[in-house]
């Protein structure tokens, strides 16, 4: 019976994915992975006849056509997609689909950014009587940001942070914060975490 096996790949090294995700790679007779984040290293585990696809640059209709071929030919797809699938992962429509569609899928879960970033400064996320909670969160741009999820509101529960997909509003991110903040708090920019050209500039 055809699956459809939603691999979170990991945050960049390819030793980071899980051994679920692996094997899975390794087995499915499709590998679909996003070429412009996932690195080679990950998809090499596929075996010689497997049929290998890159999703960059393919709209979700093209994507759900490949699901649709496997499912005509009754093979398991390992959709492979960088970090976490759950995590800004844009996986909820093709979710959706795949149930309109019947077929089968499963979430194999991925090592976040978040987690490899705070891994290379070698810092502990929580703390106690300092901060117990992490906000996940980014900056608003083109996608606005649900009412209550303003930056301003989650500043006062004082948790740590961890800001994705906003390097390019990098700008606005930092006016924001020095126009909340009005004491010193101590900030890391982690670019490409746990990839051989990782970068790690420390700010306060």
């Amino acid at each position: 019976m055809l699956k459809v096996f939603i691999i979170g790949a990991g945050p960049g090294d390819p030793d980071l994915i899980t051994v679920k995700g692996a094997k899975l790679i390794e087995e499915c007779p499709i590998v679909f992975y996003t070429g412009s984040l996932v690195p080679k290293a990950v998809i090499q585990r596929a075996k010689k006849t497997a049929k290998i696809l890159d999703s960059s640059g393919m709209t979700l209709d093209e994507i759900m056509d490949v699901f649709e071929y496997a499912k005509e030919k009754n093979l398991n797809v390992a959709r492979v997609h960088t970090g976490d699938p759950l995590i800004y992962g844009s996986t909820a429509e093709q979710m959706r689909r795949l149930d309109t569609l019947q077929i089968d899928w499963e979430v194999i879960p991925g090592v976040s950014s978040f987690s490899a970033a705070a891994s290379a400064i070698r810092q502990e996320l929580t703390l106690p009587e300092i901060s117990q909670s992490i906000v996940l969160t980014r900056v608003e741009g083109r996608t606005p940001m649900p009412s209550g999820e303003k930056l301003s509101e989650f500043v006062k529960t004082g948790s740590t942070f961890a800001f994705y997909l906003s390097i390019g509003l990098i700008n606005k991110l930092v006016d924001e914060l020095n126009t909340i903040f009005k004491h010193i708090h101590p900030f890391f920019f982690v670019y490409k975490s746990s990839w051989p050209d990782q970068k790690i500039i420390m700010g306060i």
